[in-house]
């Protein structure tokens, strides 16, 4: 085991922070690298990253932020860093003149058991495919994103229901977990890292809310694993009344109603599909919030029946 070894965490969202923070706790960050601060909110003020944010309430001495990963600059200021390993979560490509500075290994824990769910959006695309299991992965990087050989792999159980954002929260103290036991692991030289099996790889493409369109004629667990695969973000949507309507939650229905037909009562919105239907949980109509289905209806005034588009 290497003493006091020289680790560079490198993450951006809120998914890599607990990481961070259990890799400092355990090891005494060496550095954190994370984007520069945007700018967010109607003020266009600028704002730091979780990352950042977390680094400096966790008084992390070094924090860098690269304009550009590809800079020349970028390469020099991390191998003055002088790195035993890179850990990498929920960041940007890293170019190999930035990865292989680190002496023992430079890896990437994927929210995924890859090779299934290769890409920036593997959590939305599990509950979208209606998986009963997900996990996460780490990987020494190489030059094709998420294909490296895996090094620990930890599964989890989705329960039924669930959505993105669920999943996501459940999947954060997984990562931080495989990220120090990895660790741990290269710095013990006990680790033997296993090829990807190319067979079984799929993709999982960033989301937009352009394809987020709610397709009524699927059967409903499809609607359902859809909508609840989008939610919170970019949420799935559909028309009614000729406005969009932002959909984050649904229950399973026996109800037969045509697919996209609507049937609103003083305590449920069902919405037909394609064999079965669903019930609306949560909701967010036009110019409101987004609110529980019962606070909808509560001051509900528009037409019973109609058709979701």
């Amino acid at each position: 085991m290497v003493e006091s070894p020289r680790i560079v965490f490198m993450g951006t969202a809120e998914f890599a922070v607990p990481a961070m923070l259990a890799l400092h706790r355990a090891f005494g960050l060496t550095a954190v690298v994370t984007l520069p601060d945007a700018p967010k909110g109607r003020g266009q003020t600028l704002q730091p990253t979780h990352v950042k944010r977390a680094a400096e309430d966790a008084g992390v001495g070094t924090i860098l932020q690269p304009a550009s990963l590809k800079d020349g600059q970028f390469a020099s200021d991390v191998a003055e860093l002088r790195p035993d390993i890179i850990c990498v979560i929920a960041f940007r490509i890293l170019p190999r003149a930035v990865y292989s500075l680190a002496r023992i290994g430079a890896f990437n824990v994927h929210a995924s058991l890859l090779p299934r769910y290769r890409g920036a959006a593997p959590i939305n695309h599990a509950i979208m495919a209606g998986d009963d299991t997900s996990g996460v992965t780490s990987f020494l990087l190489n030059d094709v994103v998420d294909t490296g050989t895996i090094l620990l792999q930890q599964a989890l159980s989705i329960r039924d229901g669930w959505t993105a954002g669920e999943l996501y929260a459940a999947l954060m103290p997984l990562a931080a977990d495989c990220a120090v036991a990895t660790c741990q692991g290269l710095l013990s030289g006990s680790l033997t890292p296993a090829p990807q099996d190319e067979s079984k790889a799929s993709p999982a493409p960033k989301v937009f809310r352009e394809t987020s369109a709610i397709d009524w004629s699927n059967d409903h667990r499809q609607v359902r694993n859809f909508i609840h695969g989008l939610s919170p973000s970019p949420c799935a949507w559909s028309l009614w009344q000729g406005d969009v309507v932002k959909i984050y939650r649904v229950a399973l229905h026996d109800r037969q109603l045509p697919a996209g037909n609507v049937a609103i009562t003083e305590t449920e919105w069902l919405v037909g599909c394609g064999s079965g239907s669903v019930s609306i949980l949560e909701v967010q109509l036009p110019g409101r919030k987004r609110l529980p289905i019962a606070d909808v209806l509560r001051g509900y005034r528009g037409p019973s029946t109609g058709t979701m588009q």
